[in-house]
């Protein structure tokens, strides 16, 4: 795989920060594993939490969020990357209050879900 170009321009961060910033990449990777092992534990664990098609549309969307985070935060890491090295401020990232809404989102409907079921 080819070094990206940015990598190539400004100059190289303290590696320290640099470190930082890639367990950051790696914590929202992790979070990204968790999602979608989440939306197999619900499908394969509680079949009975939901009908089928709310289920599966459940774990797909969970799935997907889970996919599009490890994406996203590929993306993130390499923008902080990129204005360390060039000594420019960080950039804003909506990130966290997505993901926050989305988790935030998930666990009330499967609360709704567990405290309705019959």
């Amino acid at each position: 795989m080819r070094e990206p170009a940015w990598r190539r321009t400004g100059k190289t961060p303290d590696y320290r920060f640099s470190l930082a910033n890639e367990r950051t990449f790696l914590a929202w990777v992790r979070t990204a594993l968790a999602l979608l092992a989440g939306a197999i534990a619900i499908d394969q664990l509680a079949p009975e939490i939901a009908p089928t098609g709310v289920r599966i549309l459940l774990c797909v969307v969970l799935a997907l969020i889970g996919a599009s985070l490890a994406v996203v935060s590929y993306r993130r890491w390499a923008h902080q990357e990129q204005a360390m090295r060039n000594e420019a401020e960080l950039p804003h990232s909506w990130l966290m209050l997505g993901m926050t809404a989305v988790v935030s989102a998930a666990a009330v409907v499967f609360a709704a879900l567990i405290l309705l079921r019959p």
